[in-house]
Protein backbone atom coordinates (compact mmCIF):
# COMPACT_ATOMS: atom_id res chain seq x y z
CA UNK A 1 0.00 0.00 0.00
CA UNK A 2 1.30 3.45 -0.87
CA UNK A 3 1.48 6.12 1.83
CA UNK A 4 -0.82 8.41 -0.17
CA UNK A 5 -3.31 6.10 -1.94
CA UNK A 6 -5.64 9.03 -2.53
CA UNK A 7 -3.11 10.52 -4.97
CA UNK A 8 -3.20 7.62 -7.41
CA UNK A 9 -4.95 8.01 -10.75
CA UNK A 10 -7.97 10.05 -11.78
CA UNK A 11 -11.43 9.25 -10.47
CA UNK A 12 -13.60 10.92 -13.07
CA UNK A 13 -13.78 11.56 -16.76
CA UNK A 14 -13.16 15.24 -16.07
CA UNK A 15 -9.74 14.46 -14.63
CA UNK A 16 -8.57 11.94 -17.24
CA UNK A 17 -7.32 14.53 -19.74
CA UNK A 18 -4.85 16.43 -17.50
CA UNK A 19 -3.80 13.21 -15.76
CA UNK A 20 -2.26 11.98 -19.00
CA UNK A 21 0.50 14.58 -18.54
CA UNK A 22 2.05 12.64 -15.64
CA UNK A 23 1.93 8.96 -14.82
CA UNK A 24 0.37 7.88 -11.55
CA UNK A 25 3.79 7.11 -10.00
CA UNK A 26 5.02 10.58 -10.93
CA UNK A 27 1.97 12.16 -9.28
CA UNK A 28 2.65 9.96 -6.25
CA UNK A 29 6.25 11.22 -6.07
CA UNK A 30 5.18 14.87 -6.35
CA UNK A 31 2.56 14.27 -3.68
CA UNK A 32 5.19 12.85 -1.33
CA UNK A 33 7.51 15.80 -2.01
CA UNK A 34 4.60 18.17 -1.42
CA UNK A 35 3.87 16.56 1.92
CA UNK A 36 7.53 16.93 2.92
CA UNK A 37 7.15 20.67 2.28
CA UNK A 38 3.79 20.68 4.08
CA UNK A 39 5.26 18.85 7.09
CA UNK A 40 7.88 21.58 7.35
CA UNK A 41 5.21 24.28 7.10
CA UNK A 42 6.86 25.52 3.89
CA UNK A 43 3.81 27.25 2.43
CA UNK A 44 5.50 28.59 -0.70
CA UNK A 45 6.78 25.21 -1.89
CA UNK A 46 3.67 23.33 -0.79
CA UNK A 47 1.45 25.82 -2.65
CA UNK A 48 3.47 25.43 -5.86
CA UNK A 49 3.49 21.64 -5.72
CA UNK A 50 -0.11 21.14 -4.63
CA UNK A 51 -1.33 23.88 -6.99
CA UNK A 52 0.15 21.94 -9.90
CA UNK A 53 -1.32 18.69 -8.58
CA UNK A 54 -4.75 20.33 -8.29
CA UNK A 55 -4.55 21.17 -11.99
CA UNK A 56 -3.46 17.61 -12.81
CA UNK A 57 -6.11 15.96 -10.63
CA UNK A 58 -9.10 18.35 -10.54
CA UNK A 59 -11.86 17.30 -8.21
CA UNK A 60 -9.52 15.34 -5.96
CA UNK A 61 -9.11 16.20 -2.28
CA UNK A 62 -5.41 15.47 -1.80
CA UNK A 63 -3.98 18.72 -3.24
CA UNK A 64 -6.19 20.78 -0.91
CA UNK A 65 -5.36 18.49 2.02
CA UNK A 66 -1.67 19.09 1.28
CA UNK A 67 -2.19 22.83 1.25
CA UNK A 68 -4.17 22.62 4.48
CA UNK A 69 -1.47 20.52 6.19
CA UNK A 70 1.12 23.14 5.21
CA UNK A 71 -1.04 25.87 6.76
CA UNK A 72 -1.58 23.83 9.93
CA UNK A 73 2.13 23.11 10.28
CA UNK A 74 2.89 26.80 9.76
CA UNK A 75 0.61 27.61 12.72
CA UNK A 76 -2.21 28.86 10.50
CA UNK A 77 -4.98 26.37 11.28
CA UNK A 78 -7.72 28.97 10.72
CA UNK A 79 -6.45 29.46 7.16
CA UNK A 80 -6.54 25.69 6.66
CA UNK A 81 -10.17 25.64 7.83
CA UNK A 82 -11.12 28.37 5.36
CA UNK A 83 -9.28 26.67 2.50
CA UNK A 84 -11.03 23.35 3.13
CA UNK A 85 -14.42 25.06 3.55
CA UNK A 86 -14.07 26.71 0.14
CA UNK A 87 -13.03 23.54 -1.68
CA UNK A 88 -15.71 22.02 -3.89
CA UNK A 89 -15.99 18.25 -4.14
CA UNK A 90 -18.82 16.52 -5.95
CA UNK A 91 -17.59 13.01 -5.03
CA UNK A 92 -18.83 11.89 -1.59
CA UNK A 93 -15.55 10.20 -0.65
CA UNK A 94 -13.50 13.27 -1.62
CA UNK A 95 -15.91 15.49 0.39
CA UNK A 96 -15.57 13.20 3.43
CA UNK A 97 -11.76 13.41 3.17
CA UNK A 98 -11.90 17.21 3.06
CA UNK A 99 -14.32 17.26 6.00
CA UNK A 100 -12.17 14.94 8.13
CA UNK A 101 -9.13 17.16 7.61
CA UNK A 102 -11.26 20.27 8.20
CA UNK A 103 -12.33 18.71 11.51
CA UNK A 104 -8.67 18.31 12.43
CA UNK A 105 -7.93 21.92 11.42
CA UNK A 106 -10.88 23.08 13.52
CA UNK A 107 -9.37 21.27 16.52
CA UNK A 108 -6.04 23.01 15.98
CA UNK A 109 -7.82 26.34 15.57
CA UNK A 110 -9.41 25.91 19.01
CA UNK A 111 -12.92 25.33 17.66
CA UNK A 112 -13.53 22.07 19.51
CA UNK A 113 -17.33 22.03 19.38
CA UNK A 114 -17.42 22.56 15.61
CA UNK A 115 -14.65 20.00 15.17
CA UNK A 116 -16.47 17.35 17.21
CA UNK A 117 -19.73 17.94 15.34
CA UNK A 118 -18.09 17.62 11.90
CA UNK A 119 -15.87 14.67 12.84
CA UNK A 120 -18.83 12.81 14.36
CA UNK A 121 -20.70 13.13 11.07
CA UNK A 122 -17.69 11.92 9.04
CA UNK A 123 -16.97 9.10 11.53
CA UNK A 124 -20.43 7.63 10.90
CA UNK A 125 -19.39 6.76 7.34
CA UNK A 126 -17.00 4.22 5.89
CA UNK A 127 -13.58 4.45 4.31
CA UNK A 128 -10.34 6.25 5.08
CA UNK A 129 -11.98 9.56 6.00
CA UNK A 130 -14.25 7.87 8.53
CA UNK A 131 -11.28 6.04 10.05
CA UNK A 132 -9.37 9.33 10.33
CA UNK A 133 -12.37 11.02 11.95
CA UNK A 134 -12.83 8.16 14.44
CA UNK A 135 -9.13 8.32 15.29
CA UNK A 136 -9.29 12.08 15.88
CA UNK A 137 -12.31 11.53 18.12
CA UNK A 138 -10.57 8.72 20.01
CA UNK A 139 -13.20 6.18 18.91
CA UNK A 140 -12.86 2.55 17.91
CA UNK A 141 -11.90 2.03 14.29
CA UNK A 142 -14.97 -0.01 13.39
CA UNK A 143 -18.38 1.62 13.70
CA UNK A 144 -20.86 -0.09 15.97
CA UNK A 145 -23.56 -1.92 14.04
CA UNK A 146 -26.76 -2.69 15.92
Amino acid sequence: MTPFPFAAGPTSAASSEPAAVLASDEVQLLTEIGFVAAAAGDLARAERIFGALARLRPGRAFPQVGRAVAHMNAGRASDAVMLLEKTDASDAEERATLDAWRGFALQLAGRATESRRLLTTVAAGNGDAARLARSLLGLEQTPHVE
